[in-house]
């Protein structure tokens, strides 16, 4: 097996492809930097959705059926 194996690898030694890209290895650059700008400006533009309201504290609810275990113990005390 090894043998049909080398032998295989040797024949096709001096068949090399060579393929041309559809267009110039920059362009691909460009084109992805462009992108990822493009993912950064939305993302930078939703940053401030936080700061438009204002922070309400959690609900503490002691007959919920799954705690989150945010209230820190606040619910069971009297």
């Amino acid at each position: 097996m090894l043998y049909s194996l080398g032998s295989a690898m040797l024949a096709t030694e001096g068949m090399e492809h060579h393929t041309e890209l559809p267009m110039p290895a920059l362009a691909y650059g460009l084109i992805i930097m462009g992108l990822l700008l493009l993912l950064m400006l939305v993302t930078v533009s939703f940053a401030n959705v936080r700061n438009r309201h204002e922070a309400v504290e959690e609900h503490v609810d002691p007959h919920k059926q799954h705690t989150n275990k945010h209230d820190h113990g606040e619910a069971n005390r009297p």
